[in-house]
C-alpha cells in the first residue's frame, strides 16, 4: 500500500517491468496474396498500409506464440509472477482456457491463470485486469499476454481480410508500485456496445450456433466483418475513449509524447490521431511490418519501439484499442526505464510457400 498525502494508505498501482514480443518466422507478403487474391502489392498498401503478415506453421497454436513471448518477458521482467493473465481471440481450445496452460509451460505452476476474450480490445482490458489483481493484493506480480493467430480463423479466400490479419503474441509483466512512478499503468477508460455484436464475428463454434441442428456453412466457420461500418465505429470510440483517459487523468493531448494504438489498419491509426488533433509523427506504428495481430497488436508495437530505442524514459503514452464485442479503451503511462527488448524472432523470416498450410489451400479469386 501507498502513503497519501493524507497519511492513509492507497492500493497499489501496477508498474510495468517487463516487455517482450514474438511472431512466427514464416511472412506472407503482399506479393504471395496477389497470386492468389484479385489484388495487388499497391492496392493493399494504399487501403491498409500493411507490407507483410506473419503467420504461424502448420500445427502451431496460440498457446505456441504466448509461451516464447512470457518466456522473454519474464526474462526482461522477473522469473515469478502470482498470475497470468491471456488475451486472445484465437485460444488453443473452447474449453479449457489457454492461459493455464501457458503459465504450465513457463514452470508458473500453481499461478492463478485465466483468458480474457475482447477481440483486438484485449490488452488493454488485460491492463486493467491485472491492475485490479495487484490493487487488491491477490498478486503482486502479473504476466500479461496478448496472443493471437487470425491465420486459423480467416477464410484465405477472402480478399477483404487475409490482407490485414498476421499472428503474433506480446507480453509485459506488471509489479506492485506506485502510482506515480514511471511505468504505472492507470487512468483507465474501457466501454462496449453489444447492440453491434454483428459487425465483428466468427458465427460458428459456440453454444448458438452448436444447439441449432445441421453443420456450419464455410462462411459461418471463418470470421467476418462489415468493414466501413467498422471503421467509423472504431475511429469514433477510440477517440472518444483516448479522450476521456486523458480527462481523467487530467493531461492535455499537448501532453502525449506517444499514441499507442492498436493496430488495425495505418488509415484508421491517422484518422484517430487526426481526430485527437495529435500529429501523425507521434503515432507508434507497427502494423506495415505484423499486419493487424488483434490483442497482440499493442504489446508488439511497443516491443518494437523500445527495441528500436524511440521510447525514452518519461515519455507519456496514449493506448487506445477498439475490437469485435462492439469493445473498447485506453490507458495512460509514462514510459520507465527498461532493457531493450531482443528481436521479435531470432532466425530471418522466410517467404510462405508450404501448400499444406490453409493460407495456400484455394485457387485464386475475384470473390
Amino acid at each position: 500500500m501507498s502513503p497519501t498525502a493524507a497519511g492513509s494508505y492507497a492500493p497499489p498501482a501496477a508498474v510495468l517491468c517487463g516487455l517482450a514480443g514474438w511472431v512466427p518466422s514464416r511472412v506472407v507478403t503482399n506479393e504471395h496474396l496477389a497470386r492468389r487474391l484479385d489484388t495487388d502489392d499497391a492496392w493493399i498498401r494504399t487501403r491498409t498500409g500493411i507490407r507483410r503478415r506473419h503467420v504461424v506453421d502448420p500445427g502451431q497454436s496460440t498457446s505456441d506464440l504466448a509461451v516464447e513471448a512470457g518466456r522473454r518477458a519474464l526474462a526482461a521482467g522477473t522469473g515469478r509472477v502470482d498470475a497470468v493473465v491471456v488475451a486472445t481471440t484465437t485460444p488453443d481450445h473452447s474449453c479449457p482456457a489457454t492461459a493455464p496452460a501457458v503459465a504450465a509451460r513457463l514452470g508458473l505452476t500453481g499461478a492463478a491463470a485465466f483468458d480474457i476474450s475482447a477481440v483486438c480490445t484485449g490488452f488493454v482490458y488485460g491492463l486493467a485486469s491485472a491492475a485490479g489483481l495487484i490493487a487488491a493484493g491477490v498478486a503482486e506480480r502479473v504476466l500479461l499476454i496478448g496472443a493471437d493467430t487470425y491465420s486459423t480463423i480467416v477464410d484465405p479466400l477472402d480478399r477483404a481480410n487475409a490482407i490485414i490479419f498476421g499472428d503474433g503474441a506480446g507480453a509485459v509483466v506488471l509489479r506492485a508500485g506506485h502510482p506515480d512512478e514511471p511505468g504505472a499503468v492507470g487512468h483507465f477508460d474501457l466501454g462496449s456496445d453489444g447492440a453491434h455484436e454483428d459487425l465483428i464475428t466468427v458465427a460458428a463454434g459456440g453454444s448458438r450456433q452448436r444447439s441449432r441442428p445441421g453443420e456450419p456453412s464455410r462462411q459461418d466457420r471463418h470470421f467476418a466483418m462489415r468493414g466501413k461500418e467498422v471503421y467509423r465505429h472504431a475511429v469514433t470510440r477510440m477517440a472518444a475513449s483516448a479522450c476521456a483517459a486523458l480527462s481523467r487523468a487530467g493531461w492535455k493531448i499537448d501532453d502525449v509524447d506517444h499514441f499507442v494504438p492498436h493496430q488495425a489498419n495505418l488509415r484508421i491509426l491517422h484518422s484517430v490521431a487526426d481526430d485527437l488533433g495529435l500529429p501523425r509523427a507521434r503515432c507508434v506504428t507497427h502494423v506495415e511490418s505484423v499486419g493487424n495481430t488483434g490483442a497482440a497488436s499493442i504489446p508488439l508495437a511497443l516491443a518494437d519501439a523500445a527495441a528500436r530505442q524511440a521510447l525514452r524514459p518519461g515519455d507519456r503514452l496514449l493506448l487506445t484499442a477498439f475490437g469485435g464485442g462492439l469493445t473498447w479503451g485506453s490507458c495512460l503511462l509514462t514510459w520507465p526505464t527498461l532493457p531493450a527488448p531482443a528481436r521479435l524472432y531470432d532466425q530471418p523470416p522466410h517467404p510462405y510457400d508450404e501448400p499444406a498450410h490453409p493460407y495456400d489451400q484455394g485457387e485464386r479469386t475475384t470473390s
